[in-house]
């Protein structure tokens, strides 16, 4: 194992900001175990600006390439890479760093496909290398105190879920609005975190029903004034019905085509009471704000799992993902979401369009079996994998 992990940023846009913040973070803590010494970027400007902001706190700045090609070929010491790229790319850039020996950590979904997330987890198994999925909502007070009420029993046997989100979209967000780059629209992009919470707090999900459309494709070019529309290709709305293996019924309604009258519902009903996210718990004897359960929750944690969940006292939901990430590849520590994880969780979002594409409800286990490819077909054609 290797006493520092030398690591590399690939994809300097929004999300991996966040990363390096994380890392930042756990710097400033006196986590130093690791060292960025490279970023990575088509849009060399982007993998400049994310340099000079890892040496701020690093006290070195990183090497800057414009391809992954040229940093494996220069950076013959990298041991890791952080992926945050558009989901067309992650398949191609992940099987690349691990055949070359690199462990990964790759921002969600997997893969654009479930196919290509395979080639994926093939490689790394293939390859004996780490293989995180970054799926960080889990990882928050709020959602690790939900989780502790519901496995407590204080809301009873679990019966229902309700994730409702109405609301409308019109301005323009880049590629997430090109099918061909996103491979689905948020009910796959976002949602995917939103599968996870349903498998960490409910569990498996075993069919699902969905019926998905486009309503409205118009979006915005400048998002400033509100002038030049473009037309999106991606769906702007999912309506489904999950069907847990342990009996709960889950209704899932997404859109972004709502105007005016917003509705943002989310809640788990339970024999005794509900959890509702940004309220709460209510049971028949009790009533806690989320605030107040998460601090019950703190308190309840004994030190050393403490620790292990916020490490250095560290909430921030990147920055804990990446420790685990760093100590994986150190000391062969668990890792929380793996590549398997990670499947299953995009097999729920998948599953949606799979189910609206061929009008009837479908199997899990002929998704994640990849019995079942009708939607994704067209990508997998696009991708060259299928």
């Amino acid at each position: 194992m290797a006493e520092e992990l030398t690591l590399g940023l690939i994809g300097c846009g929004g999300m991996m900001e966040g990363h390096a913040k994380g890392l930042g973070m756990l710097w400033e803590k006196g986590f130093k175990p690791f060292r960025v010494i490279a970023t990575c970027d088509v849009v060399r400007s982007r993998a400049e600006e994310l340099a000079n902001k890892i040496a701020e706190w690093q006290g070195s700045k990183p090497s800057v390439y414009e391809s992954i090609d040229s940093m494996l070929a220069a950076e013959k010491q990298l041991d890791a890479v952080d992926i945050s790229l558009v989901h067309k790319l992650h398949h191609t850039a992940a099987v690349q760093c691990l055949e070359a020996g690199k462990h990964v950590t790759i921002e969600k979904p997997l893969a654009m496909t479930l196919r290509a997330g395979r080639l994926i987890m093939d490689s790394a198994e293939k390859n004996k290398r780490v293989l995180q999925v970054a799926e960080n909502y889990r990882r928050a007070p709020a959602e690790r105190a939900i989780n502790w009420a519901i496995r407590n029993g204080q809301i009873g046997k679990i019966r229902m879920l309700f994730w409702v989100d109405i609301d409308e979209r019109r301005w323009g967000w880049g590629w997430r609005d090109d099918i061909n780059e996103a491979g689905g629209g948020w009910s796959m992009d976002g949602g995917v975190h939103f599968a996870d919470l349903f498998r960490y707090h409910i569990g498996e999900v075993e069919e699902v029903y969905c019926v998905s459309r486009a309503y409205d494709r118009r979006r915005w070019a400048d998002t400033k004034t509100g002038e030049g529309f473009f037309e999106a290709s991606i769906e702007d709305s999912t309506f489904g019905v999950l069907k847990f293996e342990n009996g709960v019924t889950g209704q899932w309604t997404s859109t972004l085509a709502a105007p005016e009258e917003h509705i943002n519902y989310r809640a788990i009903y339970g024999e005794e009471g509900c959890i509702r996210w940004g309220a709460g718990l209510k049971t028949r004897s009790e009533s806690l704000s989320i605030e107040a359960l998460t601090d019950k929750f703190m308190k309840a944690l004994p030190d050393d799992e403490k620790e292990k969940l916020f490490p250095f006292g560290i909430t921030d939901t990147v920055a804990t993902e990446l420790k685990e990430f760093i100590d994986a590849v150190i000391h062969g520590t668990p890792i929380e979401i793996t590549g398997i994880e990670g499947y299953k969780d995009e097999a729920i979002c998948l599953a949606l369009y799979e189910s609206s594409e061929i009008g009837s409800p479908v199997k899990m286990a002929d998704v994640e079996s990849l019995k079942i490819e009708n939607y994704q077909a067209r990508f997998n054609k696009m991708l060259g994998i299928g």
